[in-house]
């Protein structure tokens, strides 16, 4: 099978096609025939090695352990291991596979069964494929970490991307005014998810602004978290999603401190992957929630999508498509 592999941490140039063995089954997994996958900055932060924090939490101090990158994925079931009772073959799933080894950037990826959802017939495997984590990132943070409810501000820092998107709909469902921050090209883009309010972090630093939030959910972390403090109501709540080293830090050993000692609750999104999956696909069948593509690549140009992922110019999901342009749905 082709696969796209890295041996050493760097840019988008240490990837490389390469020919590989299908992979074995284990017990209590399946061999999906991929259809379609999506970068996360999971998959960018590990490319690169960067923050550091993803050597410490399994990447490999030194040198990548994953080889093949990529936890989203769409795709057919083509074979069944031991013990696999939910599933067989010619089944059409999705998922967040980061708890089975990575591995989605390729044409074929075993997986733990109990990662994987059913496919609604009604959702593209494109669809499918720029849910997995971005989608329940964000319905974890509004829903169950942020417990949004009608009437509450809620700021998303960071909310032109993937994450971003989902979770300007996910609160605005719940009945919040909701404001988007990001940069100057992706304003249009937070009003049309539904934004009531836009920030161009370039112009504006809204932990300077008088106006205080219910919940902040933050995606790129680019603050202290004493800044964040401040912008929180006497009750609010912040999450960070993802950030610099040094703010993951602050939220994991300053977030309990604050959170003990004040109304102001601070921490890390424990985010629990494919929970609440099948509901978010529901959504989307219903037309409820909206999964905007900003463009689709084949295996082979995935170092051209991981340059324009680095430029932080897109706007939704990118999705890497393993079949030829005519046959994407």
């Amino acid at each position: 099978m082709k696969a796209l592999v890295y041996h050493k941490y760097g840019s988008p140039d240490n990837l490389g096609v390469e020919e590989l063995p299908i992979p074995d089954l284990k017990k209590n997994e399946v061999l999906i025939k991929v259809h379609s996958a999506a970068i996360n900055s999971w998959d960018w932060d590990l490319l690169r090695g960067k923050p550091f924090i993803v050597r410490l939490a399994g990447g490999g101090l030194t040198k990548p352990i994953k080889k093949i990158l990529g936890c989203d994925v769409a795709g057919v079931i083509t074979a069944v291991g031991a013990g696999v009772k939910k599933f067989k073959i010619n089944d059409e799933v999705f998922g967040d596979i980061s708890e089975s080894g990575w591995g989605a950037f390729a044409e074929y990826v075993s997986a733990k069964a109990d990662t994987l959802t059913l496919k609604p017939r009604a959702l593209s495997f494109t669809e499918a494929a720029a849910l997995p984590q971005a989608a329940v990132m964000a319905l974890q943070g509004v829903k169950d970490h942020g417990q949004v409810a009608s009437g509450q501000d809620v700021l998303i820092n960071g909310a032109g991307g993937g994450v971003g998107s989902f979770a300007i709909q996910l609160a605005k469902m719940r009945g919040a005014s909701v404001t988007g921050v990001d940069n100057t090209d992706k304003i249009e883009f937070m009003q049309s998810m539904g934004a009531d309010n836009t920030i161009d972090y370039t112009k504006e630093d809204f932990t300077k602004r008088e106006e205080q939030y219910d919940l902040i959910l933050d995606v790129v972390g680019h603050h202290s978290l004493l800044d964040f403090k401040r912008a929180l109501k006497p009750v609010g709540k912040y999450k960070i999603i993802g950030g610099h080293t040094g703010l993951i830090f602050q939220s994991v050993f300053l977030g309990p401190l604050i959170s003990a000692f004040s109304s102001k609750k601070m921490g890390i999104l424990a985010h629990q992957p494919n929970k609440g999956l099948s509901a978010i696909a529901q959504m989307v069948v219903e037309h409820k929630l909206q999964v905007i593509i900003d463009r689709i690549f084949t295996l082979d140009q995935l170092p051209m999508a991981f340059r324009y992922f680095g430029e932080n110019s897109f706007k939704g999901k990118i999705v890497i498509s393993m079949v030829a342009a005519n046959e994407i749905s």
